[in-house]
């Protein structure tokens, strides 16, 4: 009888999971007890704000508190003792996807859910249950309109900093295989649905009292800095997604404009118009009524919802006599769910049909010295990766191809 090495044991023991497949659905969460706002504003000034703004580190906690209390009078004096609605709708998003996918798939995949800011979903914590679970690969899928530093890069920014801390040793990683999933600022379908909508809004609540040419639309993006210290901030993106939605309603609605929810900061030059200069810009071309679309978002927060009932409510007490529309983002519309389940059809199927590749520690420091003989390893250990393998990215995803959010310190 030949005794089989233990290693070789826990390695054929990881290869029974090589079928399965976790897709981690990354969103940005939101506070739901307010005494969370502080914390969570110190989390989102360290991972956004430090990716543009000027500020030094240590003042991150005091304004922290700082900003925790325009959040509470805001939040609990200002809207009734608002709580967002965001996590539970991402819930939701989350478990209709997962329904879309097992249809096809079965229990080979399983949807998990993650915040970047909001325990006890942080990326790090959903990665470890992941891992728990036996799972060996991993779709990374940020439900969010575009990529940029602010989106999908904080996203990416905390797996890899969770997957970096689960090296065992000299032992092989967990994580065998990965796939991404991209911003969908370019899919046809989503940009259809958007525009579909508003269509659909229009023709049941304004076309008998407003003429056609007399319906304004704001389509409403992610305000964006347009220096984020060399970084990708999305602005590329949105203004794609915004041409893109613009093309299919302009031959019917000519007053249709981008505008940008700007959280503006002192000294930093945001994205405009924003959206009350867009709607003044559509009511001074003879707007008589005013359609608000998220089209940036695809879960509903306190951006679109108190940020857009201020702008309106101003707009209001100057323009009474305009008839305003605020539209809900596309949240857990299941025809949405529906697409954003079939993006990734393609990338589950690379997954699943994929020989899984071991990574370790001591691979890491051989590659180092095959590519670079004169390095030493003494440098090597100053170097930060992630220590995962990333497979070639395919660009046919099943029947779904594919080319190729800042969110606000409260």
């Amino acid at each position: 009888m030949v005794a089989i090495p233990q290693t070789q044991v826990s390695t054929l023991e990881k290869r029974k999971t090589d079928d399965r497949v976790a897709v981690l659905l990354m969103g940005y969460g939101e506070v739901e007890s307010y005494e969370d706002f502080a914390n969570y504003n110190e989390q989102a000034l360290n991972l956004l704000t430090a990716k543009f703004a000027p500020v030094p580190t240590w003042i991150y906690p005091p304004l922290a508190k700082l900003l925790a209390l325009f959040d509470r009078h805001e939040w609990d004096h200002q809207h009734d003792h608002f709580i967002s609605p965001h996590n539970a709708i991402f819930e939701g998003q989350r478990e209709g996807i997962e329904r879309h996918l097992q249809a096809k798939w079965g229990e080979r995949v399983s949807v998990f859910k993650a915040f970047n800011f909001c325990a006890p979903f942080l990326p790090h914590q959903v990665l470890a249950d992941i891992q728990a679970q036996g799972f060996t690969k991993l779709l990374i899928y940020p439900l969010l309109v575009v990529d940029s530093i602010f989106t999908s890069g904080i996203a990416v920014e905390q797996v890899n900093k969770a997957l970096a801390n689960t090296f065992n040793g000299e032992n092989d990683h967990w994580l065998e295989g990965t796939r991404y999933m991209p911003s969908f600022y370019d899919q046809p379908d989503y940009i259809d649905l958007l525009a579909r909508q508003v269509e659909e809004k229009i023709q049941q609540h304004l076309a008998v009292a407003h003429l056609p040419s007399q319906t304004g639309i704001v389509l409403m993006n992610h305000g964006c800095p347009h220096k984020a210290k060399g970084f990708t901030s999305g602005i590329t993106e949105s203004q794609l997604l915004y041409d893109a939605v613009r093309e299919r309603l302009i031959y019917n609605y000519p007053l249709v404009s981008i505008g940008w929810l700007n959280h503006d900061t002192p000294m930093i030059e945001w994205t405009q118009p924003n959206v009350t200069l867009a709607a003044q810009n559509l009511m001074d071309l003879g707007a008589t009524s005013l359609v608000f679309m998220p089209i940036g978002f695809v879960t509903e927060n306190h951006e679109t919802l108190l940020d857009v009932e201020h702008i309106i409510g101003h707009l209001k007490r100057k323009r009474p006599d305009v008839t305003y529309v605020q539209m809900p983002c596309i949240n857990d519309n299941d025809d949405f769910l529906k697409l954003a389940a079939g993006w990734v059809d393609g990338l589950i199927s690379d997954l699943i049909g994929e020989q899984g590749v071991a990574v370790n520690q001591k691979h890491r420091l051989a590659a180092a010295d095959e590519v670079n003989p004169d390095h030493h390893h003494g440098e090597q250990g100053h170097h930060h990766h992630d220590g995962h393998h990333h497979g070639e990215h395919s660009h046919n995803h099943g029947e779904h191809s594919h080319s190729r959010q800042s969110h606000h310190v409260h």
